[in-house]
């Protein structure tokens, strides 16, 4: 890697990451070049967010087609782009509307403000408190933060935005516990808690917790920003659980390398909205918008019945292992323990040619979900070898 670039870096940007020494330059598919032509396997896309990886043809047609169109009209006017995506979100998910944004942080944002101006206006003001679970993580806004169920988050933008609560996983009592004392606006849930060590939700809690928000008029928010768009091998995590939320946020993936938020309403909260209550001068881009229709049409029944199997072949795979302890998660989404620290790992699996992401003490895995068995089986040798 070109130190210049380093130093570059280092004189002219915030210093808010640890980067790896690797500068990566092009790629096709889930075949990535650093500027030093080294080639790796992408088991990241860049944070669950290059969908059908690098270079795709389909998704740069459909990006330059609105290019030589019209690049921004701002919500001012209507869009083509963004009228389609929505239909599309609404008839894939069965949800009513979609309000758009830039990031997985505002569209959980937007979440936080549809729940508590639909408490206020139907229950009272004083519904204002949104329950969130421990280990979770929703964004780095200041309010994502107060979200986010990790203290070590919160430690150094105090004070957080008031109104949120935490409470344990799989514990429901600790909820009706808070519910008995707390006015309540809603519950939102990650399905798998991506950053908290790819840790899937129990079933049998979700159901309870189903049960629990339906018997006390809470809504039930669901953070999709990882875990959806075909992720877990499900259009959305929710739908392995027998779930029907009343707001939805999602991002990353539907982007398909461009930024997107995307805040799903049910019919129950629709209308929640009028002219001038939220806004988003990005949102609902026609470039981005364009690319996300071509993105979301390809997440057909066949790909995400691909990614379920391949997904239990890594699973499979990784459980053989003596030197992984645990292996979590759901489709190409997986969490490893590895019995050596996993920063440690992802250093050797970059020296030899796989670039994987960490999780609190985990190894992280979104490769892309079109990515050949062949080559998925390939990182995985390297990476059972790191560990």
């Amino acid at each position: 890697m070109n130190n210049n670039l380093q130093e570059l870096d280092s004189q002219y940007i915030a210093n808010t990451y640890d980067r790896y020494k690797i500068a990566l330059v092009s790629g096709n598919g889930s075949l990535l070049k650093d500027s030093d032509g080294k080639e790796y396997i992408d088991m990241g896309s860049g944070i669950g967010v290059n969908l059908f990886g690098a270079n795709d043809a389909e998704w740069k047609s459909a990006v330059i087609e609105q290019l030589g169109k019209i690049q921004h009209t701002s919500n001012l006017y209507y869009n083509e782009p963004c009228v389609k995506l929505a239909k599309m979100l609404s008839e894939k998910s069965g949800l009513a509307k979609t309000f758009f944004s830039n990031s997985g942080a505002e569209a959980n944002e937007c979440m936080f403000k549809v729940a508590r101006k639909f408490a206020a206006e139907t229950r009272g003001s004083e519904y204002f408190t949104i329950v969130t679970l421990k280990n979770s993580f929703h964004g780095r806004t200041l309010t994502a933060l107060a979200a986010t169920g990790q203290d070590h988050y919160h430690e150094l933008y105090q004070p957080l935005t008031p109104g949120f609560a935490h409470v344990e996983a799989g514990n429901i009592s600790e909820l009706e516990e808070l519910a008995a004392k707390t006015k309540i606006a809603a519950v939102i849930i990650e399905c798998i808690q991506g950053e908290g060590g790819v840790i899937a939700l129990e079933k049998n809690y979700v159901d309870e917790l189903k049960n629990f928000v339906r018997e006390k008029n809470i809504l039930l928010g669901v953070d999709e920003v990882q875990t959806g768009n075909g992720r877990t091998g499900k259009l959305f995590a929710y739908m392995n659980y027998d779930l029907q939320p009343d707001i939805i946020s999602t991002a990353k993936g539907l982007g398909g390398g461009l930024p997107i938020g995307a805040t799903l309403l049910s019919e129950k909260v629709q209308d929640v909205f009028g002219h001038g209550d939220n806004g988003s001068t990005f949102g609902g881009n026609p470039v981005v918008c364009a690319g996300a229709c071509n993105i979301l049409s390809r997440i057909s029944d066949e790909l995400l019945a691909q990614v379920r199997e391949n997904g239990r072949i890594l699973h499979e795979y990784f459980s053989k292992q003596s030197n992984i302890e645990q292996v979590t998660g759901m489709g190409l989404m997986i969490g490893l323990k590895p019995t050596k620290p996993a920063r440690e790992v992802v250093d050797e699996c970059i020296k030899n040619g796989v670039l994987a992401l960490t999780a609190k003490d985990r190894i992280r895995l979104l490769p892309p979900i079109n990515t050949p068995l062949e080559l998925l089986q390939k990182a995985a040798e390297i990476i059972a070898k790191a560990c």
